[in-house]
């Protein structure tokens, strides 16, 4: 910035008064141009933080919307087969009932076994 004076100095003041309105007109216009400048940075950061935690949370939403549809196919598979193992032990059962009996009294007797072996290792 040029300061323009007389020969004398006499206009030296007037100059420096000058450059110091403008440069205090000026400062107003700067500092808030500054300080607009991190709000709207902290704005903007604040609008992308938003979107970014609305698509995190539709991804959980998703996720657990999958995750709770698995289960119940899963639980349903489980049940279909438990109901056909169940028909299938009744089936036979009713068709060979000598047997399953036979089958059932092993199978009591192998358990009554393994429990008193159990219980004799522990003392």
């Amino acid at each position: 910035m040029t300061l323009s004076h007389t020969e004398d100095g006499s206009g030296f003041p007037d100059a420096v008064a000058r450059s110091a309105d403008r440069v205090i007109q000026s400062t107003p216009r700067g500092a808030n141009e500054t300080f607009d400048s991190p709000s709207r940075t902290a704005e903007d950061a604040r609008r992308a933080a938003g979107s970014m935690l609305d698509a995190a949370g539709d991804r959980v939403a998703s996720l657990s919307d999958r995750g709770a549809e698995a289960i119940r196919g899963t639980t349903h598979a489980v049940r279909e087969r438990a109901r056909h193992a169940s028909d299938a032990t009744l089936g036979y059962i009713r068709h060979e009932p000598l047997k399953a009996l036979l089958i059932a009294a092993a199978t009591g007797a192998v358990v009554m076994a393994l429990i008193s072996l159990m219980r004799n290792s522990r003392h």
